[in-house]
């Protein structure tokens, strides 16, 4: 059985959101989309520099969601099947894999073989 984990965003003192979650996720569902955010950083140090403590807090903020999106990336990370196992391990299994699916195909072709002969 799945081990559930409860996941809890703070915003300050604020809470943002309950995910309790043990869903196994696909490598495209994972959102490693950093470039808009990291390019919004750099624009908040680009601006005129008239209000600095603005500019600072702006700055803040950008890096706190910068560090949120990597937190998320890493955690679905963790949910990927087969992160557990090292390198060497997944190629073992993708070479028992293909060594399955190599006989599955040959008993397939050897019982249609059979079931075309007239009896």
């Amino acid at each position: 059985m799945p081990k559930k984990s409860i996941y809890i965003e703070w915003r300050g003192n604020q809470r943002i959101s309950l995910n309790m979650s043990s869903q196994v996720v696909a490598a495209d569902d994972i959102d490693v989309d950093f470039l808009p955010v990291i390019y919004q950083y750099l624009r908040c140090l680009e601006k005129e520099q008239t209000d600095v403590s603005r500019v600072s807090q702006e700055s803040s903020q950008k890096v706190l969601e910068l560090q949120r999106k990597i937190h998320t990336a890493r955690e679905q990370v963790r949910k990927l099947p087969g992160v557990e196992y090292s390198r060497e391990e997944q190629l073992r299994r993708l070479e028992a894999l293909r060594k399955q699916l190599a006989l599955k195909k040959r008993l397939l072709l050897k019982y249609k073989a059979k079931s075309d002969i007239p009896h």
